[in-house]
């Protein structure tokens, strides 16, 4: 009985580790702006209100400000609309062209919740 109880407890840590590691780490727009080089390729998560997005044929680009400062974020499906609270993960890329624009340091979404109002 005691073996059991080891052996769950075992396996309920390492399952715990497995998904911390698996979730990206939130962070703040004010971060990536100021360094991103430490986060370029890496997978994040940040939080803000849509200021701008523009869309077309499943694809596009929108605006996220979390209050301490914006960033386009782009995406291969439909954009957000304007004012809309979304959380946002995804990868940080610098030097950043769609569709005939330089976006400077993007984020490419690869996840998106969008809270409702």
């Amino acid at each position: 009985m005691h073996l059991a109880k080891k052996l769950a407890a075992t396996a309920l840590i390492f399952a715990a580790l497995l998904l911390l590691t698996a979730c990206p780490s939130q962070t703040t727009i004010s971060k990536i702006n100021a360094d991103p080089a430490r986060y370029r390729g890496k997978e994040v998560a940040i939080v803000g209100t849509v200021r701008d997005s523009y869309g077309a044929l499943g694809q596009g680009a929108y605006e996220l400000d979390d209050g301490t400062g914006r960033l386009w974020v782009v995406t291969r499906r439909g954009v957000p609309s304007r004012g809309a609270r979304v959380g946002v993960k995804g990868h940080v890329y610098t030097g950043f062209n769609f569709g005939g624009r330089n976006y400077g340091t993007v984020l490419e979404e690869s996840d998106r919740r969008v809270k409702d109002r």
